[in-house]
């Protein structure tokens, strides 16, 4: 994931030693070293800003596709009842039908 992309490791900045100079520590290594430190820094925020906003797109994803779950759902048991009163419908139109028949006659 990631590994790839930062350079140090918390175990690399806790173990770094610098080299002692006449006047302490050599000014330009520690200069790189931070400069490496604030690189992976600003990696790791690059990269956690780009998590932040994928999670961002999945769960707004996750909301859509839940309510055209339930939509589905809707429709689904709209479709069922109404292929129920179809059926009832029919069978209504049908008793109907033969009661004309016996009280007006075949025609």
């Amino acid at each position: 994931m990631f590994q790839d992309r930062v350079m140090l490791t918390p175990k690399d900045i806790l173990e770094k030693e610098f080299k002692f100079d006449a006047r302490g520590y050599r000014p330009q290594e520690v200069d790189k070293f931070l400069d490496d430190v604030i690189n992976d820094y600003e990696e790791l925020f690059s990269i956690i800003r780009d998590y932040e906003k994928e999670k961002k797109e999945l769960i707004d994803e996750n909301i859509r596709l839940k309510q055209e779950v339930r939509n589905a759902r809707t429709k689904l048991d709209v479709l069922r009842e109404a292929s129920n009163d179809n059926v009832s419908n029919a069978d209504l139109l049908r008793r109907i039908s033969n009661l004309e028949k016996i009280i007006y006659g075949e025609k």
